[in-house]
């Protein structure tokens, strides 16, 4: 898979971005809200072996690199969970190295990935789940055209605890309606 946009080209990871992904994912302050921390390189090469090769598989999570498309620069990735009945629904997460926040690197790589996903794809739902700390996730789903859909409390089990769970949707009438897309 490969998309770009004015700035990024989104792609697909190769065991040759394992240090870039490392030096990322590994910071753990930053990635507090995220479910995968590598300790290793190791950790990062059994992640990139075991991400789906076929994109938009049944039930597959599917992880795209976003990278600068001048520098080539790792910018962060985007993990894409292909579900539900006739596999129309998709759950969206993303990572960005601390580098490049608040740049609108997020909101751009994501924009572009819910177009394709809408328009090429012809998928009918777009949800992320995220946990109610961490506002800048959230105000990113608004900025980009997602709507709150619930507040669960105390509904996933996560590092050993109960805790809150915030689920972000977004309908293809929806973006096609706003045209959305940058």
């Amino acid at each position: 898979m490969q998309l770009e946009t004015e700035r990024l080209l989104l792609r697909d990871i190769t065991i040759d971005d394992k240090q870039a992904i490392f030096d990322y994912r590994s910071d753990v302050e930053t990635n507090k809200f995220q479910s995968w921390i590598p300790e290793t390189l190791e950790d990062v090469e059994s992640f990139i072996q075991r991400n789906n090769k076929e994109f938009n598989q049944p039930e597959s999570w599917y992880q795209v690199l976003i990278t600068n498309r001048q520098t080539k620069a790792v910018i962060g990735d985007i993990g894409i969970h292909f579900f539900g009945i006739e596999n129309l629904q998709v759950e969206l997460g993303i990572t960005l190295n601390k580098n490049f926040h608040g740049k609108g690197f997020a909101s751009e790589a994501l924009n572009r990935v819910v177009d394709f996903l809408f328009n090429d794809l012809k998928k009918h739902r777009i949800m992320t789940s995220i946990d109610p700390d961490n506002v800048d996730s959230m105000n990113l789903m608004e900025r980009i055209g997602f709507r709150k859909e619930g507040h669960f409390v105390k509904s996933l089990f996560w590092k050993n605890n109960w805790v809150d769970d915030v689920i972000y949707a977004l309908l293809q009438e929806d973006w096609v309606k706003n045209k959305r897309f940058m």
